[in-house]
């Protein structure tokens, strides 16, 4: 009987145990199928692939005008991000520092060349020309210095002045070599020019700056004199007078481009890569040259500050906001470069990694 009993409750217990093993397969069965349904799901869509394949951020330009718009907001976005990563205002502070040693050197290397094709004594009379785009404390330094030079100048070609003005050169080169390395930070380079060839390149830029300076007093001061002896007629004049302008913007420029091109230790770009930034800073620097001058000469107090250093403090900011600009249009022609994975510099194109540029080897993310 008792044996009966068990078989009668295992028989009344089945249905549930059946029951609970059909529920436990179903439920098997729905995790086999949402598993199946998870891991065989379609690839994302085609905006979340890598941003080196999205074409509409200008990742395959070949000049900077293919670049579309949203590139270019990648573009300022790093570009203001490396202000801070490559602190630009302290490397630009010790340009500066050099820049100022070197222009005495340089200075006198100007005075020098200029005594052999025009009269010393007019000089400090054209510094005049530059007065509301130059500050005042730079002009006054540069008169000072002018002023020395001229009484101790007999302004003869001899082996005295021949030997001065090489030892100006070397002097003054200090300040373009500063210059090179803070371009090479900009651009993400490390120097590895020899002693020679960054020496030649150095001395190269910095006797072409005293040439474009000589070429700025001619164009500001001497060519209205001439226009004025030669009689050609007012509108002639004018119109000569005011395109000396345009003139030597378009000059300042193709000296920033050249800077650019050959400054960092690294593949030189094409020109079309290192002509924006030349552009961008050509145009920043008159503006702020002209809006610092302004400042010195209505609301600055350097001299109640500084005492008889306030000259000097002036022409030393008007050097350091110079330079941040001029590593600003660099940084702007790095991050171009860092935006295509096109080759951007000289020769047969070359795959990534093999272009011996840091910004033309990488594509930013």
């Amino acid at each position: 009987m008792p044996q009966e009993q068990s078989s009668q409750q295992h028989r009344d217990l089945r249905p549930a145990i059946d029951a609970a093993v059909l529920a436990a397969g179903a439920i098997a069965a729905a995790g086999v199928i949402a598993a199946a349904a998870l891991f065989q799901r379609k690839p994302r869509p085609a905006k979340a692939a890598p941003p080196a394949a999205s074409p509409g951020r200008g990742k395959h330009a070949r000049t900077p005008t293919e670049i579309p718009a949203q590139g270019w907001k990648e573009i300022l976005m790093r570009v203001y991000a490396e202000i801070s990563d490559d602190r630009l205002l302290a490397v630009a502070a010790g340009v500066t520092f050099y820049g100022l040693l070197a222009i005495f050197p340089a200075i006198v290397a100007l005075v020098s060349l200029y005594g052999l094709v025009a009269d010393l004594s007019t000089l400090n009379d054209q510094l005049a020309s530059f007065e509301g785009v130059v500050p005042g404390g730079a002009l006054d330094i540069a008169r000072d210095q002018v002023t020395r030079i001229v009484t101790k100048s007999d302004g003869s070609l001899g082996f005295a002045f021949l030997f001065g003005l090489a030892a100006a050169l070397w002097s003054a080169n200090a300040g373009m070599k500063a210059l090179f390395d803070a371009l090479n930070v900009v651009y993400d380079e490390h120097e590895r020019r020899s002693f020679f060839r960054l020496n030649l390149m150095s001395l190269t830029f910095t006797a072409g700056a005293i040439v474009f300076l000589l070429l700025a007093f001619n164009a500001i001061v001497v060519l209205p004199i001439t226009l004025d002896f030669v009689g050609l007629g007012d509108r002639t004049e004018t119109l000569l007078s005011l395109g000396r302008w345009p003139l030597l913007f378009c000059v300042v420029m193709l000296g920033l481009t050249l800077l650019y091109r050959f400054g960092p230790s690294r593949a030189q770009p094409k020109w079309r890569w290192a002509a924006p930034g030349s552009l961008i800073a050509a145009l920043i620097w008159i503006a702020a040259s002209a809006g610092f001058s302004w400042y010195a000469a209505n609301m600055a107090t350097y001299n109640e500050t500084y005492g008889s250093l306030g000259a000097v403090i002036g022409f030393m900011t008007w050097i350091w906001i110079s330079v941040i600009v001029v590593l600003l249009g660099g940084e702007l022609n790095a991050e171009m470069e860092h935006q295509t994975a096109a080759d951007t510099t000289t020769g047969a194109p070359l795959p990534l990694g093999l272009r011996g540029a840091q910004m033309a080897d990488k594509v930013a993310p």
